[in-house]
């Protein structure tokens, strides 16, 4: 006689569906591989929007979570969400160039674009954030010697006449058509500057006018290398000594 083992309230099958470990279903697997085909296959907005909403927006939001939290790759002054957001909406505007045809996987495909722009994103935030860095280091010790500013205590004249004179010849000679690019450029900032000049260099208690902020403040507003604003400068300086000449007299 056998004896059949005695189990409360349960079965021997049921133990053993039990026992089996819980089969895992990929996030983005056959039936997402084929809406990517088919999402590029048609040509309907509203088809696209369909195929998008059903089977791809939550397991692309799934793998760039994944991708931002697993090689760690967030951005200064940006939260979670605003990075997210912004990869999301970065993929979805190379998305037509998967090829199906070269027979490589979407989801690897998806995941490199997104890999590479974040890490792209945080590469250039790094540098802006090295240069300003940068110039912080240096602008206090700087500020102090005198090789690096032009003091106006004790000017014969008055600078602020001065500086609304150059600003208004300043204006006329940028009307002048046979500017270079690059000195049109600098002409604009340097108008820029001039007309506001009491808000960006006046707060000093030592009255000093800093070149290294000045030229930082032109490469910004132009664009332009220290090398072509130099080159550039030329006009504006000689400009500048007609204008105190006739200030002074």
């Amino acid at each position: 006689m056998i004896l059949q083992p005695i189990v409360s309230g349960e079965t021997i099958v049921d133990i053993k569906k039990k026992g089996r470990k819980p089969v895992q279903t990929n996030y983005f697997d056959v039936r997402e591989e084929m809406a990517v085909v088919r999402f590029l296959n048609t040509e309907s907005a509203e088809e696209r929007n369909k195929i998008y909403n059903e089977f791809l927006r939550k397991p692309l939001d799934k793998m760039i979570s994944s991708i931002i939290r697993r090689y760690k790759l967030y951005r200064p002054d940006m939260d979670f969400e605003e990075i997210h957001i912004d990869t999301h909406s970065f993929l979805m505007t190379k998305i037509d160039k998967f090829k199906p045809s070269k027979e490589k996987k979407a989801y690897s495909y998806f995941g490199t674009i997104c890999k590479n722009y974040l890490m792209g994103q945080i590469i250039k935030d790094q540098k802006d954030i090295n240069r300003k860095v940068s110039y912080e280091d240096i602008s206090s010790e700087l500020e102090n010697r005198p090789e690096f500013s032009y003091v106006i205590d004790g000017d014969p004249f008055d600078s602020e006449n001065l500086i609304n004179r150059f600003s208004e010849e300043l204006k006329l000679h940028l009307e002048d058509k046979d500017l270079a690019e690059n000195e049109r450029k600098l002409g604009l900032a340097l108008y820029e500057i001039f007309k506001n000049y009491d808000m960006i260099f006046l707060g000093s208690d030592n009255n000093k006018f800093n070149k290294n902020l000045i030229l930082l403040s032109l490469r910004e507003m132009t664009n332009l290398s220290t090398k072509e604003i130099r080159s550039s400068m030329k006009k504006y300086k000689n400009l500048f000594l007609v204008v105190v000449d006739k200030v002074v007299r």
